[in-house]
């Protein structure tokens, strides 16, 4: 079968790779020149397997107030006059309560889980794939006691589906990650998670589309943005892209945030909306050279839950991410969200001096589409051959490669791996 696959961030480019297992004909569109150079060129890099909780949790409600009007709140919301984002904030509200949280959170874990057998199968049939791929284990940093000892029923209720987690004093996250103990910030302690990864989400979704450049059955058309398409007896027959008419036997949607508006086109509605985030990187030194002393960053990745800012090394480099943005597809990056980054950088690690050069940082804005749940839709849509991955918020990175699996199942016609039910879309 012929399939174009829209979108070539990480959940399009493992969403052609799997299909082409399969023995498809895939053609890959994106409207970039490479792969995986917008959402996922610059996100946070770590791999979540076991901290999956949701954003839609009942803490929502407390923290309300100051996600609308506080400061230095590290979500955003900028109120529109855009009907998408009230329905969307409206579910987001509804799917706010424990119980759904939770099964959120089983349901996230299982996809996570097959998604780190799913990479490692990719690995492992492509040993030349370079993307700083590695075990690096994190540590979520609390300041808060109150807030460490929610942690721990959360840590206790994963336990139960597989998760290895630990709740730590400070002293103990100290000699797990020496290097924040040069951080200013005042640690209750921390979870600590041995089995997470980190790795570089662009140069895996550049590194895969190079490895299936080899495959005859396999075209990738870059500088194609998606402009209309054409509906013929309730199928997709034809998508627009400039002068580009692209047919296939099927489609598969991976747009990212733009989803939304092609399914609006195609004649039905998807519950995602862009979750804007900012990250810079920062330059280390050398391993052995004569300054490497004095860039003590982290080896171990660090989330600082409170500021909502994560910490993810990648060589000689370090990926500082951070903040939720509900403000539509506002590209911007403003140079507050640089700040932010930096000054959080230079609190936790001082020493780091990448930093001193904003011309080094790469700032990045990213658009994470998520459902109102954080659940994502992996299934066929309404439209009879156009098939939907989209909707996995900030874990693409960690749902993608389960994610392309369950879609290829769900394509073939094959059981699926894991139950697929929590992931289908709801019709009505």
């Amino acid at each position: 079968m012929q399939i174009c696959v829209l979108g070539a961030g990480v959940i399009g480019v493992t969403s052609a790779y799997r299909l082409l297992q399969d023995g498809h004909s895939v053609t890959l569109i994106d409207a970039m020149p490479e792969a995986g150079s917008q959402t996922s060129l610059g996100n946070g890099a770590q791999l979540s397997y076991s901290y999956v909780a949701p954003l839609a949790d009942p803490s929502v409600w407390t923290h309300w107030p100051h996600y609308l009007f506080g400061a230095d709140s590290p979500l955003t919301m900028r109120l529109q006059a855009d009907t998408a984002q009230w329905r969307w904030l409206l579910r987001f509200l509804g799917a706010s309560n424990r119980h759904r949280a939770r099964q959120t959170t089983v349901e996230l874990l299982r996809l996570a889980a097959f998604s780190r057998d799913s990479l490692q199968q990719i690995a492992t049939a492509l040993p030349a794939l370079e993307f700083s791929h590695r075990n690096a284990g994190k540590l979520v940093m609390y300041t808060e006691p109150r807030e460490l000892h929610g942690a721990r029923a959360q840590v206790d209720f994963q336990a139960q589906y597989g998760s290895r987690q630990e709740v730590l004093g400070a002293a103990r996250c100290l000699e797990i990650e020496p290097a924040l103990a040069s951080s200013q910030r005042r640690w209750a302690g921390g979870v600590y998670t041995p089995d997470e990864d980190v790795g570089d989400c662009g140069a895996f979704c550049r590194g895969l589309v190079a490895a299936m450049r080899s495959d005859p059955n396999f075209r990738f058309l870059s500088d194609t943005r998606v402009t209309g398409l054409r509906l013929s007896d309730g199928a997709l027959r034809t998508v627009f892209a400039g002068e580009r008419q692209i047919e296939a036997d099927s489609f598969v949607l991976a747009l990212g945030a733009e989803s939304a508006a092609f399914a609006r086109m195609a004649g039905f509605a998807l519950p995602v909306y862009p979750l804007k985030g900012y990250s810079i990187t920062v330059p280390l030194a050398e391993a052995g050279s004569t300054r490497a002393k004095a860039d003590p960053a982290p080896r171990v990745s660090i989330t600082d839950l409170s500021r909502k800012i994560v910490y993810a090394r990648l060589g000689n480099r370090l990926r500082v991410a951070g903040r939720v943005e509900l403000v539509g597809m506002d590209r911007s990056i403003p140079d507050r969200a640089v700040r932010e980054l930096v000054m959080g950088t230079v609190e936790m690690f001082p020493a780091c001096r990448g930093l001193s050069d904003p011309a080094r940082l790469s700032p990045w804005a990213g658009f994470r589409p998520a459902t109102p749940t954080g659940v994502p839709i992996i299934d066929a849509s309404p439209v009879a051959n156009l098939y939907l991955n989209v909707g996995h918020g900030a874990l693409g990175w960690t749902l993608a490669c389960g994610s392309a699996s369950l879609l290829g199942d769900r394509i073939a016609g094959r059981a699926p791996a894991i139950d697929d039910a929590p992931f289908r879309f709801d019709f009505g």
